[in-house]
């Protein structure tokens, strides 16, 4: 297995066999592509005639590599053009009798000494490996979708595959540009395993009627900074596809929180698999096409959905940290008057100083003029106590996470803001319902979750309780969009969108490295180069604390009782020693200290 991999097969010409094909032959490989469609063949020449055109207009190659990468590229509707191939990348469909049809034909077609590698995300290597005659030389080479622009590579040993196989395509992963992450075989392995959980729960809350999907996919993108929404993300997978790699995860896992949400199960059966059917969690303008086009749940424009509102022209924002002058800031930009309450006025002045510091921030990188910076400031008045709120038409608490603080603040609210004020509670995991309780109007109580740096953060979660009113419902909603944020709904239950979906992911990733299934640094890599995440689990981990992190993740235990869901130990023991993330100059990682 010393051979030099400079003959490449890839077998299945569909589109993640054509960016596998191009990406071989912008490398300089000799390809043979062969698929038993002919149709197949020429629409993946085409699309790679196509795309090389486009790379000589954008003058990323030249006239004379585009002719040399097209010629590299023969195709063939016969395995045996196999025969002369050092390495063969099998891209069928995902199912075991036909991957393993492709694999026992290659055994009687290909040199001894030819590595084989599947493209499953789903399937188990070992299987197909344990179903060759030459299971040494079987591997995992799993691409991402596209190929020629994602630059992750999982490669997939076995317990049967030969160290040097291994080394080998780890090797041609690097001299195609790509990061190649080794792991072992285990359904989804690394990059899909945390996010096909991930798009399972998301579905599964939608089914659930809790979001609708336009504020599924915005909270997760205004959120978490993804490039895609988990609904937008799974019509372009194709729901049957993620159906299949959850029915294998949850077969080798067991995990609930793995087994396929019904609904992908129902729109599956119909025939609505996203984008390549024209229909699944949205509507396309035709099959193929990314062009969506309005159906009979696409929500309604503002002024469709208007009802009556209350006049917000002055604002109340309890609380002295980062969260309450970052939202005080918010509203003063947006032209409201602002009272910044804190248990004294020296902690308010200081969460005003704050405000001023990033203004000037503003000033300097010539976002905001220094007239503009002196008339938002002027907006900010600092006090002392709750009993500067009795003008205010809206009172937003940011005090700490902790539901007997909040009860206590929101019962002084009600004594001092006037009649028809409305109350908000800006917690992230704490029941909304609980803190009007403690109010003779919960009526007038609602959640605004703003995300941290308020400034910076496009998103706000909407809670509304089952007391809430329309009129208040409305009236938040309206504000959100003239402070120039994104207002999502959401029910009063733990985690409300953003952190329900996004912190079973990151338990899952610790519980990865707990089994010593990959490194913080592969998982990481896997996530940013394979899902387009910002950031790896375990460098947003330390970023929000463990110690919040394990707040939040024993709330969604408790509410939603499920086993997948309790804190990894792993977890619990780092913050039990003190290792809370950054703050600390220690976490899954170690921080210089400042």
């Amino acid at each position: 297995m010393d051979t030099p991999l400079t003959t490449i097969a890839v077998v299945g010409l569909g589109t993640m066999g054509t960016g596998i094909a191009e990406v071989l032959a912008g490398a300089g490989r000799e390809v043979i592509g062969i698929d038993i469609s002919d149709a197949a063949a020429r629409r993946s020449v085409a699309a790679i005639e196509a795309s090389t055109a486009r790379g000589v207009e954008r003058e990323r190659i030249s006239e004379e590599e585009r002719r040399d990468i097209l010629a590299r590229f023969r195709t063939f509707s016969d395995l045996q053009a196999a025969a002369d191939a050092d390495l063969v990348i099998e891209v069928v469909s995902e199912s075991y009798e036909a991957k393993q049809q492709v694999f026992r034909a290659l055994d009687s077609i290909v040199r001894p000494g030819t590595i084989l590698a599947t493209g499953t995300n789903a399937l188990s290597v070992t299987r197909l490996a344990a179903d060759s005659e030459h299971p040494e030389r079987v591997l995992g080479l799993h691409f991402f979708n596209p190929a020629p622009a994602m630059k992750l590579v999982e490669v997939v040993a076995s317990v049967l595959t030969a160290p040097q196989a291994v080394e080998a395509v780890t090797a041609l992963a690097r001299e195609l540009g790509k990061e190649p992450v080794k792991v072992g075989d285990r359904p989804g392995f690394v990059a899909d395993g945390l996010l096909f959980g991930y798009l399972n729960q998301a579905a599964a809350m939608y089914e659930a009627r809790y979001a609708s999907r336009e504020d599924i996919d915005a909270a997760m993108k205004l959120g978490c900074g993804l490039p895609m929404g988990p609904l937008a993300l799974l019509d372009l997978i194709g729901i049957d596809t993620a159906r299949t790699v959850l029915d294998a995860m949850y077969t080798e896992s067991g995990d609930r929180l793995h087994a396929p949400a019904p609904i992908l199960k129902q729109l599956s059966e119909a025939g609505l698999t996203g984008r390549k059917s024209g229909r699944g969690f949205y509507t396309y303008a035709g099959p193929g096409t990314s062009v969506l086009v309005a159906d009979a749940l696409t929500p309604q424009s503002a002024d469709e959905r208007a009802g009556a509102t209350r006049e917000i022209r002055s604002v109340g924002v309890a609380g002295s940290g980062t969260m309450a002058s970052g939202i005080a800031e918010v509203f003063a930009k947006a032209g409201y008057d602002v009272v910044l309450a804190a248990r004294s006025l020296e902690k308010a002045e200081t969460a005003k100083s704050r405000i001023a510091k990033s203004l000037s921030r503003s000033v300097d990188k010539g976002r905001m003029t220094a007239e503009v910076r002196e008339a938002t400031l002027g907006r900010v008045s600092a006090a002392g106590s709750l009993d500067s709120f009795t003008e205010v038409d809206l009172a937003v608490e940011a005090v700490a996470e902790d539901l007997e603080i909040k009860q206590q603040l929101f019962a002084t609210l009600d004594k001092v803001c006037k009649e028809g004020a409305v109350l908000a509670t800006t917690t992230s995991s704490l029941p909304v319902v609980a803190c009007a309780r403690a109010t003779s109007r919960p009526q007038d109580v609602i959640g605004m979750h703003f995300f941290n740096p308020a400034p910076a953060m496009k998103l706000v979660e909407v809670v509304r309780t089952v007391l809430t009113s329309d009129e208040v419902h409305a009236t938040v909603r309206e504000v959100t969009t003239k402070i120039k944020k994104h207002p999502v709904d959401c029910g009063d239950r733990a985690g409300f969108i953003v952190n329900a979906l996004l912190f079973p992911y990151l338990n899952n990733a610790i519980k990865m490295v707990e089994e010593h299934y990959a490194t913080l640094d592969d998982i990481d890599a896997a996530m940013k180069l394979g899902g387009g995440y910002p950031m790896g689990p375990f460098e947003l981990l330390d970023v929000v604390g463990l110690d919040v992190s394990l707040a939040i993740e024993k709330v969604l235990h408790r509410e939603f009782r499920d086993p997948g869901l309790a804190p990894a130990p792993l977890l619990e023991h780092l913050v039990a020693a003190g290792c809370l993330g950054r703050k600390t100059g220690r976490g899954f990682r170690e921080y210089a200290r400042r």
